[in-house]
C-alpha cells in the first residue's frame, strides 16, 4: 500500500474535469519537448562512446573499446601544451572581467545619468556583436600594439568577451539588494571600500561568482578570436581542436571533446547550485 501511494504521488495527476482530449494534449506536448531535447542533445552525447573506441577513425560501431585516445591526450606534447594554455589565458581572463564588470554593475546600480541605457548597451555589446567582427577589429587594433601572437592581447579580448556576463548578472543580483544596508554601514563610520567588501560583496557573491563561471567559459571555449590573435605559442584547447579537426582528424579530439563536456557540466551545475544558494 505504501509503495503504490508513492506511486500515485509520482504520476501526473490531472483535474476531475480534465477530458480524454486534454490529457492526450498534455502527453503530446510533454513527448514533443522530450523529442527536441533528444534531438539538442544527441549529437552532443554521441561523441562520449568514440571516445573509448580502440579505431583510429570515428566510426560507429565500435570494434572495441580502449582508453589509449586518453593516453595519447595525456602524453601529446601539443595537447598538453593547448591544456595549458587555456588555463593560463581563461582564468587570467575570467579574473579580469570579474573585477571590471562587478566595479561596472555596481557603478550603474547606485548612479542615474542621461546616458545610462547607452553606456549599458556599449558594455554588453561584445555578447551581440559577431565574434568575426569582434577577431578582425582585435587584430587590426593590436597589430601595431605588438600584442598580437602574445597572452597578453588574448587575455584582454577574452577578459573584455566575458565581462557583459558579469555585468549581467551582477545587475540583476543587485535589483533586490537592500540600499538601506550601504547607508547604514556608511553612517556608522565605515568607508566605501570597507562597506562594499563586508556588505555589498557579501549579498551579491552568488551573482558575482555565476558571472565570473560564465566569462571562464566564453574564454575556455572561444576559438575564432584566438585563431586571428594567438600564435604557435598561446595555442589553446579550442584552436588545437580546430587545427586537429582540419588537418588530421582522431579520436583524440572526441576524447577532449567529452573532458571539455564534463568540464562544461559541472559548470552549469554549480551555477544552479548557486542560483539555488541565491533564492
Amino acid at each position: 500500500m505504501k509503495a503504490t501511494g508513492v506511486l500515485a504521488r509520482a504520476l501526473p495527476s490531472f483535474p476531475a474535469y480534465a477530458t480524454p482530449l486534454d490529457k492526450a494534449s498534455w502527453w503530446a506536448w510533454r513527448v514533443a519537448c522530450a523529442g527536441v531535447l533528444g534531438f539538442l542533445l544527441l549529437p552532443i552525447l554521441v561523441i562520449i562512446p568514440l571516445s573509448f573506441s580502440d579505431s583510429s577513425f570515428l566510426v560507429y560501431p565500435i570494434p572495441g573499446w580502449s582508453l589509449k585516445w586518453y593516453d595519447n591526450l595525456l602524453t601529446s606534447p601539443e595537447w598538453l601544451r593547448a591544456a595549458k594554455n587555456s588555463f593560463i589565458v581563461a582564468p587570467a581572463a575570467t579574473v579580469i572581467a570579474t573585477v571590471l564588470g562587478t566595479m561596472a554593475a555596481v557603478g550603474l546600480a547606485r548612479t542615474n545619468f542621461a546616458f545610462k541605457g547607452a553606456l549599458m548597451s556599449v558594455l554588453i555589446a561584445p555578447m551581440v556583436v559577431p565574434i568575426v567582427v569582434v577577431g578582425v577589429s582585435a587584430y587590426l587594433f593590436f597589430a601595431p600594439l605588438g600584442l598580437v601572437d602574445s597572452y597578453t592581447g588574448l587575455i584582454i579580448v577574452h577578459a573584455a568577451l566575458g565581462a557583459p556576463f558579469v555585468v549581467t548578472t551582477v545587475l540583476a543580483t543587485l535589483q533586490g539588494f537592500n540600499q538601506n544596508l550601504v547607508r547604514a554601514s556608511l553612517s556608522l563610520g565605515a568607508n566605501p571600500l570597507t562597506t562594499f567588501f563586508r556588505i555589498t560583496l557579501p549579498v551579491i557573491a552568488p551573482g558575482v561568482i555565476s558571472g565570473a563561471l560564465f566569462a571562464f567559459a566564453t574564454s575556455f571555449d572561444e576559438v575564432v578570436v584566438t585563431l586571428f590573435l594567438a600564435g604557435p605559442d598561446q595555442v589553446t584547447l579550442p584552436r588545437q581542436m580546430f587545427t586537429g579537426i582540419r588537418e588530421n582528424i582522431t579520436p583524440t579530439i572526441a576524447a577532449v571533446a567529452t573532458l571539455l563536456i564534463l568540464f562544461t557540466t559541472t559548470l552549469l551545475l554549480t551555477l544552479e547550485w548557486l542560483r539555488g544558494r541565491r533564492r
